[in-house]
């Protein structure tokens, strides 16, 4: 039988591959610490272990009692913004996490690694983003996942382990945590309606992205490891379509039916347009780019789905170490 490990399987983007994994027939051992993720989102069938990749004596029990065919590294804290403020939380579990997963897949023979990298590797570079651009990360959660992404490519060259990097971008859909008010604009847009509130926006609202529907992202990054010409490359995953943050406000008010003001905070350092090319995924997928989600349609399907969900409270993050040129609103909350 085909075992795969799925990291940050109780996660977002993690519990789509995990439900489309058990489809495929493989045996899935979730490895999660719920820090951001919820056992509501996995499927039945999954194995659940609680736990995190950036404890190195877990991760190698767990190699020792499974024999894995593919792991899908999907387990991260990603929230570019406020990486700057958490550099050394960052490291640890974005990066030495990641080495971890790296050096027992090498002593396990794993057949393929799935990584979950971001478009964050690109920084502010020239648009549409393509894969054979220079990465120019600007924050250290870009940095971690660059990092990774020429250790993988080192230990292929050294040990031979094959892997698969997706530089996805802007995912949004069911099981995204809405409560996390440092990341994911539409679910934090989404949690607002439903308190009420006004919708925050940093800046002038006129940064670009191209916001992606789960299911134009997860059953690619799934049925990966079938596809050798897939091997050992490097893969954007999203939507070719951008949109303002502004207009995206409009679209998510509209999905809602809800309408609330928006409120213009200082702008954050960020980078302000980021889109990709996806030409060699849809040559290699072979998908229609026609196919895709529109803006509209996703924001509709998740929007039904946080109704029934309901508002969730965002936690504070309490592993901050600079507080420095932290967000005002962030600062607030600090503890």
């Amino acid at each position: 039988m085909i075992t795969s490990l799925v990291t940050g399987g109780a996660g977002f983007i993690g519990s789509h591959v995990v439900k489309h994994l058990l489809t495929m027939g493989h045996k899935v051992i979730v490895l999660d610490d719920l820090s951001g993720g919820f056992m509501a989102n996995l499927p039945p069938k999954a194995v659940f272990i609680k736990g995190s990749a950036a404890d190195n004596a877990m991760i190698e029990r767990l190699f020792s009692h499974y024999k894995f065919t593919y792991v899908y590294h999907l387990a991260a804290y990603a929230a570019e913004g406020l990486s700057h403020f958490i550099r050394r939380f960052n490291y640890a579990n974005n990066l030495m996490a990641s080495v971890n997963l790296i050096n027992a897949s090498v002593k396990a023979n794993v057949r393929c690694f799935v990584f979950a990298s971001s478009i964050a590797v690109y920084g502010t570079n020239v648009l549409p983003m393509v894969e054979t651009a220079t990465p120019k990360p600007e924050d250290p959660y870009g940095i971690a996942k660059y990092a990774v992404e020429l250790d993988l490519k080192a230990a292929h060259e050294m040990f031979g382990l094959n892997y698969i990097i997706f530089r996805p971008h802007n995912v949004y859909g069911e099981h995204q945590n809405i409560g996390d008010k440092y990341r994911n604009v539409i679910g934090i847009f989404m949690n607002q309606l439903l308190q009420s509130k006004p919708l925050t926006i940093y800046g002038d609202g006129q940064q670009s992205r191209a916001f992606t529907y789960i299911d134009d992202v997860a059953p690619h990054i799934a049925r990966s490891v079938m596809l050798e010409q897939a091997y050992n490359e490097v893969f954007n995953i999203g939507s070719d379509t951008q949109h303002t943050v502004t207009e995206l406000a409009v679209l998510v008010m509209e999905a809602m039916q809800k309408y609330s003001n928006v409120n213009y905070l200082l702008a954050r350092k960020e980078v302000v347009h980021a889109y990709a090319n996806h030409n060699k995924l849809y040559q290699v997928f072979n998908i229609q780019a026609k196919n895709i989600v529109p803006l509209k349609t996703g924001l509709n399907r998740m929007a039904n789905w946080v109704y029934q969900e309901g508002a969730r409270t965002s936690p504070v993050f309490k592993h901050i170490e600079i507080t420095k040129n932290l967000p005002a609103n962030w600062q607030l909350h600090h503890e």
